[in-house]
């Protein structure tokens, strides 16, 4: 059994935490509870249940070092938009993150201290803590809706947890089915369980949407007790992220429609969610709200992001060609100043901050209603309905800017490289502006290089869009769909542990190419 994986067993609740507020979850120490007994019955199974989400934004999946760069989801988000080509980072300053933005963290994969390492433990800790909520499924007692709450969120935990390690450490879905993913693990696992070889990436997509699907069924008609769970809503919101990325154009569009009439969301205008540091506005369907002695302080995003703290010596800024993308009446330019002090290439962010700095407090939000309505509108126009996107572009546009008219643009066409996106040859592709569209609104928040991974693209970095020269990649084949740049490496610690898995074959190719 891998040495990252079998210490698992409900670790996420044994961390030290406690409650200090009504508004918090319930993830009060509990070392003197079996985990038989927290898995008896279903109001005693929130406590493990919480305890996952709550190390969803806790730092420190590292072992000695970089865990201001470890703070569980919001941190990974991030790490993917500084790899694409839409977020600059200005300077290295202390470094976080910017290995990343490089591509210089897969050498590393030696070392507990760096990418490869903390990624792969942070998600396998949440698939096993999981597993040994499901395999309770057929013991755990009370009423038969509480028990599918909370049955329905540890499907859904696994189906994301193996759908985010499928797009760090494994070739894109929909053009590499029969290659090596990563390894399954579907029960309890314990020191002397033998460790598993890798499953293909059909394998393993098989299982993320048996987990889905599994999740929404048990989800519907319950109701999401706190922002940070997943409910029948966001379950769905995942089901849309899943078939977008395998290409499954009607699911996606289906599950996404469906996630927008369930949520009961609505898209807000910019003033309205300020700062994006907040859980309480009506168009967040999923996120974790951060107070006092929960905030990872410098381990944190508003610590990377905000000018208040790194953000001064590694300012985060817009690339030039997507800002000049949108109209001077779109209301999203609020979202970056490029009068700032820190806009020294691109323009620096204005759209992330803390709601404390004194007390480094500011919500996490990780799924935004208006994803739904994009994921909609791009998943349509992939289908060949236009009328169906531009109507949920439409809306969308409506509380961004006045002057929006989808009517101009029509058909799917997309260039390979994402640059291209902003010349006249596709100035009228309504796919190629819901694209743009979703770069701007999701900018920070959805891990922009996932996108370009699974819509088969490839980027270039230039001056002239800001990137300092450190950044731009000119010898590094940032251009080719195929590349291996954008998939990790394998923790060294999982070869260490895993009987089934050799160094040799089955690590991923260290350089950018195989």
């Amino acid at each position: 059994m891998n040495k990252i994986f079998k210490y698992a067993l409900l670790g996420a609740v044994v961390l030290g935490l406690s409650a200090c507020s009504e508004d918090q979850l319930n993830t009060t120490p509990t070392d003197s509870m079996s985990g038989e007994t927290l898995l008896a019955d279903a109001t005693n199974a929130l406590v493990p249940l919480n305890g996952i989400y709550r190390s969803m934004y806790t730092p420190g999946w590292t072992t000695t070092g970089n865990t201001a760069q470890t703070f569980g989801i919001s941190a990974y988000n991030l790490m993917a938009e500084v790899m694409g080509d839409d977020m600059i980072m200005g300077a290295m300053g202390s470094g976080w993150f910017w290995y990343d933005a490089v591509y210089n963290m897969k050498s590393f994969y030696t070392r507990s201290t760096f990418r490869s390492y903390d990624l792969w433990k942070a998600y396998y800790t949440w698939i096993a803590n999981a597993n040994y909520i499901i395999a309770a499924q057929s013991t755990m007692a009370g009423d038969a809706k509480a028990v599918d709450y909370v049955m329905g969120q540890a499907y859904a935990i696994r189906a994301y947890s193996y759908f985010m390690l499928e797009q760090s450490f494994a070739r894109n879905y929909a053009n590499h089915k029969t290659e090596p993913g990563v390894p399954l693990y579907t029960g309890p696992t314990f020191t002397s369980t033998t460790g598993q070889p890798r499953a293909t990436n059909q394998e393993v997509y098989d299982q993320i949407n048996s987990d889905i699907n599994k999740a929404v069924e048990l989800l519907q008609g319950t109701s999401q007790q706190d922002v940070s769970h997943i409910g029948y809503a966001v379950a769905l919101g995942l089901k849309a992220r899943i078939a977008l990325t395998e290409q499954d154009w009607t699911t996606a569009a289906d599950a996404a429609v469906k996630a927008i009439a369930a949520s009961g969301k609505e898209i807000l205008p910019v003033k309205d969610f300020a700062g994006m540091n907040s859980v309480k506005p009506n168009n967040v369907m999923w996120g974790a709200k951060i107070v006092t002695d929960q905030a990872g302080k410098y381990a944190s995003l508003f610590a990377m992001v905000d000018t208040l703290y790194h953000g001064s010596r590694a300012p985060k800024q817009i690339n030039l060609d997507l800002y000049n993308h949108m109209s001077r009446t779109d209301t999203r330019r609020a979202w970056w100043d490029p009068n700032s002090k820190y806009s020294t290439g691109g323009y620096e962010q204005d759209k992330f901050h803390f709601s404390n700095i004194a007390t480094w407090e500011g919500d996490y939000v990780w799924m935004r209603v208006e994803e739904m309505y994009l994921i909609a509108a791009e998943a349509y126009c992939h289908a060949g309905d236009d009328a169906q996107a531009r109507q949920y572009l439409s809306a969308l546009m409506a509380k961004r800017d006045p002057n929006f008219d989808a009517t101009q643009y029509s058909g799917s066409s997309l260039p390979t490289l994402t640059s291209d996106q902003f010349t006249g040859a596709y100035a009228h592709s309504l796919l190629n502006e819901i694209i743009l569209q979703r770069r701007i609104e999701l900018w920070g928040e959805a891990g922009r290089i996932y996108d370009i991974r699974r819509l088969e693209q490839g980027f270039r970095r230039t001056s002239a869009q800001g990137f300092p020269t450190g950044e731009l990649l000119t010898t590094r084949p940032t251009d080719n769909p195929e590349s291996y740049m954008w998939v990790l490496t394998i923790p060294q610690a999982e070869f260490d542990g895993n009987a089934n898995m050799n160094a040799s074959t089955d690590q991923n190719p260290v350089g950018d190419l195989k």
